[in-house]
């Protein structure tokens, strides 16, 4: 168990929208760890993540606390919001191509997170901007930064918002089902990117996701969510080695070959597939 204070602390957080869906769950996110929140469609897990940034339906009733290194979010107007919405919590959501302007370059939409929070303009935002398209491995950043996202495969899309997510080095970041759209070898490398940033920027992770398989390569810890409550939690190789609750069970069991061990940390880091083969795979089928 991590000692420190929690870059994020959700507690006793409740939620509805016309009637109750999240029944007082409570996380704790550490910088430089992956926690998963897991479940079926429903559960409330998204619902849980967009709590964070105040981005839930105006008609929802939210009860309880969510704390930033101790400031108080739910609750927060929305100018003290947008200061905080990019720049200390970012959110990569799961279709890039929903997330990114389509009339928009790229090069645009990264640097104006960069002008709003961070003042930066011109040759300065330029040079940032490529270098957060070499940190997420998008090829030939510089020439990237003139074309539109419908000139992009899906996994280099998804790339790019997550590039637009770590503009303004934010503290947390939520990803939810980051990797439900895409091919499954270009799944394993937007994880391995996932798992890279989170160890090399300290970042504190949300990943959102029904899918356990997902959770094994990179989660630290993970939480099982059912009906609006989280019915179990625990480390990454304690849950899959020895689940205790069982919908967790139902959920392992559904997995191909019906059972998933964890995988070890280093194995994260080995490659699928060259990066070049799985884009121009993923270029091919589109």
């Amino acid at each position: 168990m991590n000692a420190t204070a929690p870059a994020l602390r959700i507690s006793d957080l409740t939620i509805a929208i016309g009637r109750p869906l999240v029944h007082g769950i409570s996380l704790d996110l550490h910088a430089g760890r992956i926690h998963g929140l897991a479940g079926e469609s429903g559960s409330g897990k998204t619902l849980t993540s967009l709590a964070v940034l105040g981005l839930l339906p105006r008609t929802a009733r939210t009860g309880g606390s969510i704390t930033l290194a101790g400031e108080e979010l739910l609750g927060l107007r929305r100018r003290s919001l947008n200061r905080i919405r990019g720049k200390r919590v970012a959110m990569v959501f799961q279709d890039p191509s929903a997330s990114l302007h389509p009339q928009l370059p790229v090069g645009r939409q990264l640097t104006d997170h960069m002008r709003v929070h961070l003042g930066l303009r011109g040759a300065a935002a330029k040079a940032r901007a490529i270098e957060l398209l070499e940190t997420v491995q998008v090829p030939n950043p510089e020439g990237a930064l003139s074309r539109y996202p419908h000139q992009f495969s899906g996994g280099q899309r998804q790339r790019i918002a997550i590039a637009c997510a770590l503009a303004c080095d934010p503290e947390v970041l939520l990803a939810d089902e980051p990797t439900t759209a895409l091919d499954v070898t270009v799944q394993a490398g937007i994880l391995r990117l996932l798992r890279d940033l989170a160890t090399e920027r300290n970042l504190a992770v949300l990943l959102v996701t029904h899918d356990l398989g997902v959770m094994s390569a990179i989660a630290d810890e993970v939480a099982v969510m059912k009906n609006g409550e989280i019915v179990e939690r625990a480390d990454r190789e304690t849950l899959f080695r020895d689940p205790q609750h069982e919908y967790t069970r139902i959920l392992l069991a559904a997995l191909p070959g019906s059972r998933i061990e964890a995988v070890p940390d280093a194995a994260v880091g080995d490659p699928v597939a060259p990066a070049e083969e799985t884009e121009e795979k993923e270029d091919a089928d589109e």
